[in-house]
């Protein structure tokens, strides 16, 4: 199940007797811990019949001893385990001791009453023990996966869509390249610039520069365009903005871009379909013909001579065959140089 499908279920009061909420991931299990924990019961019920523990707190001894309590004055009891993670799962789990069989007993047949919620974050769950299969057979189990690099701007557009905006697709790559995968970061710095906008506006790069901090006018993206027509003027100014200002712009973050964008352009080289470019290249259609653009500036022979390029001084910024005490901000003029020329 998706994390919209058991919303939707939690929604229309469907419950099951055992989530177990486990992956690298933190947004999607923080947000359905987050719905039960303020829906699931109502304020007179949760004095009596809503429990929220920590995995490094408690054993699971305690918690299926809660869990086999009968609710009052309601028709359910709600335990939640924050950080499951922390749990000693290896003693109590696996084996033959009686506090193995104690265990996988309850998840064999779990109360029906009670709704078990355990919120194990920053790691996927072990599917090779037994009490997986046991969940997955009476319960519900939803594995959070970080969102890849390359699809972090549509899930920022469908984050924004659903909260019933729009934002531009310059401006969602912008955040995406410069906030990260975390989605709760990012839906955070998605919060405050709709608080600070007009309804109906769409979000574009100048509320990204005014309410996040990144520039609008020096960027990677803004590096990329320069690059495609080999505008050496801006390419300049971009770089020299980079180097006054590194921890905001750093190099890993640069070099990172540069070797997307170039490993992109050699792909589109060799695209016998060119209407297939976006999804073959897992871009925003609207950046096609930035890429198109690009293919035309550098041929086949100097898109492999950059991405060598691109290696060599990534290795240089690490300390590796480099001369002296160079900058970063040297170090990507040299660079620079080099690919438009």
């Amino acid at each position: 199940m998706t994390a919209s499908d058991i919303l939707k279920d939690l929604k229309a009061k469907k419950y099951k007797p055992v989530y177990l909420l486990h992956g690298e991931e933190s947004y999607y299990i923080d947000q359905v811990v987050h719905f039960m924990e303020q829906h699931v019961l109502d304020d007179m019920q949760k004095g009596f019949n809503q429990t929220v523990l920590y995995g490094k707190d408690t054993d699971m001894a305690a918690i299926l001893n809660a869990a086999k309590r009968y609710p009052m004055m309601s028709d359910y009891q709600l335990i939640i385990v924050k950080e499951a993670q922390d749990l000693k799962w290896a003693k109590e789990v696996d084996g033959s001791s009686k506090a193995a069989e104690f265990v996988q007993h309850y998840f064999e047949k779990p109360l029906p009453s009670t709704i078990l919620v355990l919120a194990y974050k920053y790691a996927n769950f072990d599917k090779r023990k037994k009490i997986y299969k046991s969940i997955g057979k009476h319960g519900v189990i939803f594995q959070s996966d970080p969102v890849r690099d390359y699809k972090l701007a549509a899930w920022i557009e469908d984050l924004v869509e659903e909260k019933g905006a729009k934002i531009a697709p310059q401006a969602a790559a912008l955040m995406a390249e410069y906030l990260g995968t975390d989605l709760s970061k990012i839906s955070n710095e998605i919060e405050k610039l709709l608080l600070n906008i007009s309804k109906g506006t769409t979000i574009d790069t100048d509320h990204i520069q005014r309410n996040i901090g990144i520039s609008k006018e020096y960027n990677v993206f803004e590096l990329q365009k320069a690059l495609a027509v080999r505008n050496v003027l801006k390419c300049n100014q971009i770089i020299n903005y980079f180097a006054n200002n590194p921890k905001a712009n750093p190099m890993v973050m640069i070099m990172v871009n540069l070797n997307s964008y170039f490993t992109r352009i050699l792909k589109y080289h060799y695209l016998q379909h060119k209407g297939d470019a976006a999804k073959e290249l897992g871009v925003n259609p609207y950046f096609v013909k930035d890429y198109e653009t690009a293919a035309r500036s550098y041929n086949l022979t100097k898109v492999f001579q950059i991405i060598g390029l691109l290696r060599e001084y990534d290795l240089k910024s690490k300390g590796v065959d480099s001369t002296g005490n160079i900058t970063d901000g040297e170090l990507l003029k040299e660079l620079l140089f080099k690919v438009i020329h």
